[in-house]
């Protein structure tokens, strides 16, 4: 929290979100994030927003007295610490995964971890890829592992592929014909359009003309499996993580035409990259990836 009040002091003090994150090496996506969340966490309105302007709301004069006591008594104590030689404990690592992620790749690459020797304290921040993406940014999170986003990459941060998952069509066992006579007999069971993953799949209806009837909409391929195999519909799914073509009482057809793919991998800040245990970590989470393929 510390960090979201020094951000609230320069925001304040620089009348201006994009500035202040010039100012702290934050987008100003970033910097409206965690502003975001000091209101939500104290419960009042910290600046009125007029378009691109910020001013101060009546709760943020009254507060930022108090925040820049808070920050500066940090500062002092972070100062004396260092002044006495007082060692820092080794400095988790917090690491954000989609659910399939930690359901397929996490286990294996934290035991090849462990095997290394002790490593730091593991903090895992479950989320949709778009969440993670934003917690990064915003610095709370050291890595990612999450599908590629299709922005680019900032200078901060370094991407590196996992693994590219195929995506197949699914239904219950019971259910009869091909991809258009789900579509036209089963309700869908729509991957979340808000996240990268659902962005595919409906893109790849729209190319292909195919009209579903729309039964739920949800964020997890793993519970979308589950649902299948409860003969609530049909779905598009990414295959390998969930074993979707091998799972029981489910039915799977490949996709017409060029094959629809996502792209998995490790989007990790540059500066915890030079933290050993973090970089050992990221090889760990390759050398997972890689064994899952060759298996």
């Amino acid at each position: 929290m510390i960090r979201y009040l020094k951000t609230f002091v320069t925001a304040a003090e620089t009348a201006s979100f994009s500035a202040a994150g010039a100012r702290l090496g934050l987008t100003q996506s970033a910097v409206s994030a965690q502003i975001q969340r000091l209101e939500d966490d104290l419960g009042c309105q910290l600046f009125e927003r007029t378009g691109r302007a910020v001013t101060l709301s009546d709760d943020g004069r009254r507060l930022l007295a108090q925040a820049r006591g808070i920050v500066g008594a940090y500062r002092a104590m972070r100062g004396e610490a260092g002044q006495h030689g007082v060692q820092a404990a080794v400095a988790p690592i917090d690491l954000g995964a989609i659910l399939t992620v930690q359901m397929g790749v996490l286990p294996g690459a934290v035991r090849r971890w462990w095997a290394r020797g002790a490593p730091p304290h593991l903090n895992i921040v479950p989320g949709m890829s778009v969440q993670l993406l934003g917690q990064i940014d915003a610095r709370e999170l050291d890595v990612a592992v999450v599908i590629k986003p299709r922005l680019g990459i900032p200078s901060d941060l370094k991407w590196l592929t996992l693994m590219h998952e195929h995506y197949v069509a699914i239904a219950p066992k019971s259910a009869r014909g091909e991809l258009g006579d789900w579509a036209r007999d089963l309700p869908f069971l729509r991957y979340n359009r808000r996240s990268y993953g659902g962005y595919l799949v409906d893109t790849f209806l729209r190319r292909h003309k195919v009209w579903v009837r729309d039964g739920v909409e949800l964020d997890e391929p793993e519970v979308i499996l589950r649902m299948v195999r409860q003969r609530l519909g049909w779905s598009i799914v990414p295959s390998s993580l969930i074993g979707a073509a091998r799972a029981a009482g489910v039915r799977s057809l490949p996709l017409p035409g060029a094959p629809l793919l996502r792209e998995i991998g490790v989007l990790a800040r540059q500066s915890a990259l030079k933290r050993a245990p973090v970089a050992s970590l990221v090889e760990c989470l390759v050398e997972e990836a890689g064994a899952l393929a060759a298996g």
